[in-house]
């Protein structure tokens, strides 16, 4: 018993502590930890149970792609977009009993973003110089507080098991965040306009959002378990009324605010516990994440850059009593930026917008149970 316990624990783990958060490059438009809920001291716990988790988040992304084809002139020519974000969330559950837990989490980010298209220019005859100015977002994300029920009791030790989550995102983040953005006038002097950031580093999307998601694992052999979990995030509202270029003279009916759109992740994987340490264990998987050209639910039109990331997912859990720590860093290996709505209206059939995609995020988390 203490052998099946050790590895539902590291599984569990894993599936609390490595959350599926999205926005691994300018695809998504912010973080959105979908971090489970459930505790992992299925034999520990009691009624009135809780526990607090931090994870940290990193990535960069300045990789340009029209679908699946990478801009490689971009960075040759350093005219790349460079998005580098870290995010903490915070979180807080409560454990009814063995099967249902209430959760809430908050992410803190902070955002930088360097270009030249949004300033002076891409082309040297508008930036003769090619310079690069920064604009960046910092304080709280979009609330989610959640539900999770596991189909079987956990405390039975079955071989596997299902456990369904339901939640609500709240647009607590700063959906109209802005920044000092350079100009030159027709003398060529600089002078500067405050506007709305890029939508990829805004704090929220203003919009009130439900989630899904599923979660589950296999005991495969005694230090071998199967595991899954995947997330889905429905947006109904179809613009969050932010306009994009406030500066210009007419704004596009179509792309000239921000879109509130869905987000979705899904992982799965392996898990071997190692015999030499008690409570270690190693993972590897598969995980896909990204922002659908079409909501489930309400309109699709303003802003955004839909598109997917399929990433390969190594990582370490360990346990020690009462506390989990666990480690990811999903490497790319597949990113497509999709035809947006708005790219789907152009009658001849060509436009087809671009995004940066980072080569890697960095996911640390930590866990403790009171």
């Amino acid at each position: 018993m203490k052998t099946i316990s050790t590895i539902v624990l590291a599984v569990a783990c894993i599936l609390v502590s490595s959350s599926l958060t999205l926005a691994q490059g300018c695809v998504a438009v912010r973080h959105m930890s979908s971090t489970a809920p459930n505790s992992a001291d299925f034999f520990k716990q009691r009624n009135g149970h809780w526990q607090v988790s931090a994870g940290y988040r990193f990535f960069r992304s300045y990789k340009h792609f029209v679908g699946d084809e990478e801009q490689k002139q971009r960075v040759e020519q350093g005219t790349q977009v460079v998005n580098i974000s870290h995010a903490l969330d915070l979180g807080l559950t409560y454990l009814v009993n063995h099967r249902l837990s209430f959760s809430v989490n908050l992410p803190i980010q902070y955002n930088d973003r360097s270009s030249l298209y949004e300033h002076y220019g891409n082309a040297v005859a508008q930036n003769p110089e090619q310079k690069r100015f920064h604009t960046g977002s910092q304080g709280v994300g979009d609330l989610r507080i959640s539900g999770s029920y596991w189909v079987i009791n956990p405390a039975t030790l079955p071989k596997a098991n299902l456990a369904v989550g339901l939640g609500v995102k709240l647009p607590t983040g700063n959906y109209q965040a802005t920044d000092t953005f350079h100009k030159l006038d027709k003398e060529g002097k600089d002078y500067t306009i405050v506007k709305p950031v890029d939508q990829s580093i805004q704090l929220g999307d203003g919009g009130v959002g439900a989630s899904i998601e599923l979660q589950g694992y296999a005991q495969l052999t005694k230090t071998l378990t199967a595991y899954a979990n995947g997330y889905y995030l429905f947006n109904p509202r179809e613009t969050n009324g932010v306009v994009r270029s406030p500066e210009a003279t007419t704004i596009d009916l179509v792309t000239g605010t921000f879109s509130v759109a869905d987000q979705f992740a899904a992982r799965v994987g392996l898990s071997q516990s190692l015999g030499f340490m008690p409570g270690l264990s190693v993972m590897l998987g598969g995980r896909v994440e990204g922002v659908p050209a079409i909501d489930a639910f309400g309109g699709s039109s303003g802003f955004r850059r839909p598109g997917y990331i399929v990433s390969v997912e190594p990582g370490l859990a360990y346990m020690r009593n009462k506390t989990s720590v666990a480690a990811t860093a999903p490497i790319a290996l597949y990113r497509n930026r999709i035809k947006s709505y708005s790219d789907r209206l152009d009658p001849l059939g060509v436009r087809h917008g671009d995004a940066a995609f980072a080569d890697y995020l960095i996911s640390v988390n930590v866990s403790r149970w009171f």
